[in-house]
């Protein structure tokens, strides 16, 4: 089943052109990191107008490695489909051409997991794994990978996807912060729930983002890649931190992004 593009043309530019200029230009502003040895990172899924220049620098860190495996892992936001969702086979479309899916290794992962079941109804027409792909081209070319939306976002299920992850996976977890909140307000929130995701404290992170009513869209994502970046004995690094407001020049009422990317000591 090929999986058309759900909102190029609102979300990132349609043109071919338009999008490698766009993502080059946030590429090319970002500094370079150094080489490690990466398994994956905390991006945004915003419009790449907002959110793309924060992106970059974890995409700048990441085209320093090939992987040979890659997960993308989002939230849901449509409602649609399973609690944990993967998209178990074929190839999705973006105006840069076609991603294959990686269908041993979705397998495996469902075969793995207790949660995470084969379905298409989740991805159809959820944006949080789809705006990765560009990135993703335009740093490694040709690749497959596998996408997962998660609509059940509790810890158990994120220790469960992470146990369900071979050790050479790449794993990007699809996620913007805090939403439609005062610039100083969601910062101070953001800044504090991060410092549990720089210390892989999982449930730490869980129950801060809950009790403080931290808006931040993608925390099963989060707290799997800090479930498996604990397993594999990595470390994490924030590499930027910005809103919508950097962009809108409204402070008011803002959303938060980070890069942050996890790699092995």
């Amino acid at each position: 089943m090929i999986r058309r593009p759900a909102v190029a043309g609102t979300f990132y530019p349609s043109s071919p052109h338009e999008l490698i200029e766009m993502i080059d230009a946030f590429l090319s502003s970002t500094p370079d990191y150094p080489r490690r040895d990466y398994i994956g990172a905390v991006v945004p899924h915003a419009g790449y107008i907002y959110s793309g220049p924060i992106a970059a620098h974890a995409y700048k860190a990441l085209s320093t490695i090939r992987p040979s495996k890659i997960v993308v892992a989002g939230p849901n936001h449509t409602g649609y489909g399973a609690a944990v969702s993967v998209w178990p086979d074929g190839a999705w479309e973006t105006p840069l051409g076609t991603v294959t899916v990686d269908s041993e290794l979705a397998r495996q992962i469902v075969d793995r997991s207790s949660f995470a079941v084969p379905d298409y109804d989740a991805h159809i027409f959820e944006h949080s794994v789809e705006v990765q792909l560009p990135f993703l081209q335009r740093i490694y070319g040709d690749f497959a990978f596998v996408p997962i939306t998660m609509m059940y976002q509790a810890p158990d299920a994120a220790e469960d996807l992470a146990a369900s992850l071979p050790e050479d996976v790449l794993f990007l977890a699809s996620s913007d912060f805090s939403h439609y909140v005062p610039a100083d307000v969601g910062r101070a929130k953001d800044l504090e729930a991060i410092r549990y995701i720089l210390n892989l404290d999982v449930r730490g992170f869980y129950d801060y983002v809950v009790s403080n009513d931290v808006s931040a869209c993608g925390i099963g994502p989060i707290m799997t890649l800090m479930a498996y970046a604990r397993r594999l004995g990595a470390r994490a690094e924030l590499l930027a931190f910005g809103n919508s407001g950097d962009v809108t020049g409204d402070y008011d009422s803002v959303v938060d992004y980070a890069a942050i990317v996890f790699y092995r000591k």
